[in-house]
């Protein structure tokens, strides 16, 4: 039922007593099923929007487009504003859900939020399923937006809430993990269900999407709430009661009071979203802010997203594209794996430092390969180079994530103080949708435009983020949720002067 406790101190952190309790481990598995749903629609999207039957049906202009040989663009043939918005419509829904899922995941608590994201998902991917109009599509879109927005907004914050100090970081990047496996099997159902003849196809791959929806619907039901959220909403001995069975262990006595000193600071915050702007609360607000705007401005999701696309761009045939994209999956998915074994060893900073020069590294040589190779109406990319690129997009997708795809959810969860978790982790999703509507409502039109010089923009932009790391990033490992100010920006040379009150 358990493996061993723990009481030990490392690098000077006393630990609160705990084990690894199977309540925990089931607990996130649930609870991460979140992830496993976001990350299903990411790669869905992308896989459907290259489908010939679905261009046919609802956009005939890019579908004609993809057809005609030498008339278009190599780098435009997919530019459409109306097929982008078919994608990014998601995240414009789901950054405005996240602010109404603040005040919801503080009074009804984290599990309720999660059984809302789900419901909120089952609906929308019905909609998808069966929608004739693209109207219709959109809706449902939004409906799943919705979903995304109480579901990322939940998750995290109850990962790290119930997870014990030492094995945060890797029971946190579930949620990570969960969204690798979903883009690795959406990836794979695109590569079968475009074989499907009738043109139907595209609805099989979206109606799978209620399948995640649907676990994390019965998971919600059957765990129980955070310790921190049950005595933040009042519910003390029940909150006690929870923090002994998901620690395994009676002598939760520190634990508990370090909460519960906490959820007294928390109650006396009238307006969450104006406490985030006091000064204390400034060094999470601005890391978990730039964190976000920096993990999409990586590229992560427009190649996520766009895959397959991308790649028919290159030259690859519709199976070999979806091919090439079933591989960046599963690198993405070993990839995480390799976050949750480090990330509470070789800690936090190493890792995003470590993944800024291999992700600048590899844009670079894409751009270069398609600039000297990928021409607008002809392409000359041999067999050796298209695979060169397939490789460089693959170091790229496992560098980010291990790094900044699992982190950026970690760190802003992590640091937040209790009263001002909710609406910090508000304004973590509604920063990640909204960049992430900015780059899936602009790709398209900006490899049109920009064409191998995207891959320039965005790896200028990882160097920017090498250097946000280095100076302002704290490490953050091992140090217990509630002790953040004191033991992190606290003591950080430059973070520190923000504590003064």
């Amino acid at each position: 039922m358990a493996g061993g406790g723990f009481t030990s101190a490392s690098g000077g952190e006393t630990h609160f007593e705990a084990k690894i309790t199977f309540t925990v481990i089931i607990s996130c598995i649930m609870a991460a099923t979140g992830g496993l749903m976001f990350g299903y629609d990411i790669g869905i999207s992308g896989g459907v929007t290259s489908m010939p039957s679905f261009l046919q049906q609802f956009f005939p202009e890019v579908y004609k487009r993809t057809q005609e040989h030498g008339i278009e663009s190599n780098y435009c043939k997919y530019d459409n504003q109306f097929l982008q918005l078919f994608t990014s419509s998601l995240y414009l829904a789901a950054l405005v859900a996240t602010m109404f899922a603040s005040p919801v995941t503080r009074t009804l608590g984290r599990k309720q939020t999660m059984l809302i994201a789900g419901v909120f998902f089952i609906v929308g991917t019905v909609l998808n399923a069966v929608g004739n109009s693209l109207i219709i599509l959109i809706v449902g879109r939004v409906i799943l937006g919705c979903g995304v927005g109480f579901a990322n907004q939940a998750v995290p914050v109850f990962l790290s809430e119930i997870a014990p100090t030492r094995i945060r970081g890797a029971l946190n990047i579930m949620f990570q993990l969960n969204i690798t496996i979903g883009i690795l099997i959406a990836n794979l159902v695109n590569y079968f269900i475009a074989k499907i003849e009738g043109g139907y196809g595209w609805r099989i791959s979206i109606a799978l999407s209620g399948v995640p929806a649907l676990m994390l619907t019965i998971g919600a039901l059957v765990v129980d709430d955070t310790p921190n959220s049950l005595i933040e909403r009042g519910r003390e001995e029940q909150g006690l009661a929870v923090l002994k069975k998901i620690r395994g262990v009676d002598n939760v006595e520190a634990e508990y009071e370090d909460i519960l000193k906490a959820s007294k600071v928390a109650k006396q915050v009238n307006n969450p979203f104006r406490n985030l702007l006091k000064r204390h609360n400034r060094p999470p607000l601005i890391i978990a802010v730039c964190m976000q705007v920096f993990q999409q401005l990586t590229g992560i999701n427009a190649i996520m997203f766009y895959a397959p696309v991308l790649f028919s761009t290159l030259g690859f045939k519709s199976d070999a594209s979806l091919y090439s994209a079933v591989i960046t999956g599963a690198v993405n998915v070993l990839s995480t794996l390799v976050s949750v074994y480090f990330v509470d060893k070789a800690g936090r900073r190493m890792l995003l430092l470590e993944a800024c020069v291999q992700m600048f590294v590899s844009q670079m040589i894409i751009a270069i390969v398609l600039g000297l190779k990928v021409q607008d109406y002809s392409q000359d990319l041999s067999k050796g180079f298209a695979m060169l690129v397939v490789v460089m997009v693959c170091t790229f997708v496992a560098s980010f994530a291990w790094s900044w795809g699992p982190l950026g959810w970690l760190i802003p969860s992590e640091t937040f103080p209790l009263e001002a978790r909710s609406a910090g982790q508000s304004v973590t999703v509604f920063f990640n949708m909204l960049f992430t509507f900015i780059i899936a409502q602009a790709f398209l039109s900006m490899m049109c435009y920009m064409k191998f010089g995207i891959f320039l923009f965005f790896s200028a932009w990882v160097f920017v983020m090498g250097l946000f790391t280095m100076f302002l990033i704290p490490e953050t490992k091992n140090i217990p949720i509630e002790d953040m100010n004191e033991k992190v920006w606290g003591q950080h040379w430059f973070w520190k002067s923000y504590m003064d009150d």
